[in-house]
């Protein structure tokens, strides 16, 4: 691979990168660490990008692993995965009462993703936040699609339980 092609079709993706590694690991210094490694490991590894089918999706692959591998090595304690996500700032004006309400929904959306099992959450960031198809989660997690599907469902589900629970019965 030449430096032409590392740049049109690797750097790009920098910033889905980051946003992985971000929400594996809840540290900015960290995902940045990470994303940082994982170009270099890319651009060492130039002589096998050709054969691959989809290069972006094998970038998302050296990324979560780089990542679990600085967890396990650190015994890193992940942080709240959407911690973020509801800092959005609003483009209108809302009264106090209803920003309360949206901000007390999103807490309870945040606890029921992170008591996931990691590979639910895993899984759910990637289709529902950053927007990858089956076949790509699964080339990225190196599972079957099967695995994603059923996976994916199962999340879903227990998420939509937990907050259903949290609505009827305050647990």
């Amino acid at each position: 691979m030449s430096l032409d092609v590392f740049l049109s079709q690797v750097v790009p993706v920098r910033q889905k990168l980051y946003r992985f590694a971000f929400r594996l690991l809840g540290n900015e210094e960290d995902a940045q660490d990470i994303t940082q490694d994982a170009l270099m490991k890319v651009w060492s590894m130039k002589e096998k990008m050709m054969e691959l089918q989809n290069m972006e999706a094998w970038c998302m692959r050296v990324t979560r692993n780089l990542a679990l591998d600085k967890i396990k090595s650190r015994k890193y304690r992940i942080a709240d995965d959407l911690d973020r996500a509801g800092d959005v700032p609003a483009a209108q004006q809302h009264s106090p009462h209803l920003l309360a309400e949206k901000n007390d929904v999103m807490q309870k959306v945040r606890k029921a993703v992170h008591e996931l099992p990691e590979k639910y959450r895993t899984i759910l960031q990637l289709r529902d936040m950053d927007g990858f198809s089956y076949q790509e989660i699964a080339d990225i997690l190196d599972i079957d699609l099967n695995d994603v599907k059923v996976n994916l469902h199962r999340a879903r589900k227990a998420v939509r339980e937990k907050l259903q629970n949290v609505q009827v019965y305050g647990l």
